[in-house]
């Protein structure tokens, strides 16, 4: 299984084999450092948990708990997998050079917020009429029934828009800088510039 935790750089273009331009997101790769193994015995499942970056400000707990893989990390994810590594063990560093050119990966990260927004901008939703006396441009409309007298769970309305989990599958890896700790990836990638994002290997 192949992982890592990245930090978006931005985007640029690169060459490929047939000479066309692409557009590729550029992915920060600093060295993860392995801070937990679980297991089927233990855990009930497998899977590993990678640490990126340094976290200077952490207490004696976190420093603590993060004992064994010698460092405090800023950024933790925990990577499911059908079959741990029998080589992997805490402490261990897992850089850029896990994964090659051609590679096709599943990317992961939190979408830009937009703040609250309403209806036409967050749903898609239709405009209202502007003429013959129209008072609702841009009023949501009717929003329930008598039944149930509540209103429904997941229904569409104004609110808080971005900030969401969205992950993009199957985007190739066009470049793998291991001197720079740099990936290249195909396309677009959820989140801001220096927003954390997952990459792993695509099933």
């Amino acid at each position: 299984m192949k992982a890592l935790i990245t930090k978006k750089v931005g985007m640029a273009s690169v060459i490929d084999e047939n000479g066309a331009v692409i557009g590729v997101t550029l992915l920060s790769a600093s060295p993860n450092i392995v801070t937990n193994i679980k297991t089927i015995e233990q855990h009930g499942y497998e899977a590993f948990a990678l640490g990126y970056g340094e976290n200077e400000k952490a207490g004696k707990t976190l420093k603590n708990q993060y004992k064994a893989a010698g460092v405090t990390p800023k950024i933790i994810s925990e990577f499911r997998t059908d079959e741990a590594d029998a080589e992997l063990k805490v402490g261990d560093k897992i850089s850029a050079d896990v994964f090659n050119v051609g590679d096709k990966v599943d990317v992961t990260g939190l979408s830009k917020g937009k703040g609250f927004a309403g209806t036409i901008k967050r749903h898609n939703f239709k405009l209202g009429r502007k003429t013959h006396g129209g008072m609702s441009y841009r009023r949501p409309g009717s929003i329930g029934s008598m039944y149930p007298q509540h209103i429904l769970k997941g229904k569409k309305m104004a609110g808080q828009m971005g900030v969401k989990r969205i992950t993009t599958k199957r985007l190739k890896v066009a470049l793998v800088d291991i001197e720079s700790n740099v990936i290249g990836v195909v396309g677009a990638v959820p989140g801001p510039r220096k927003g954390a994002v997952l990459i792993r290997e695509a099933k």
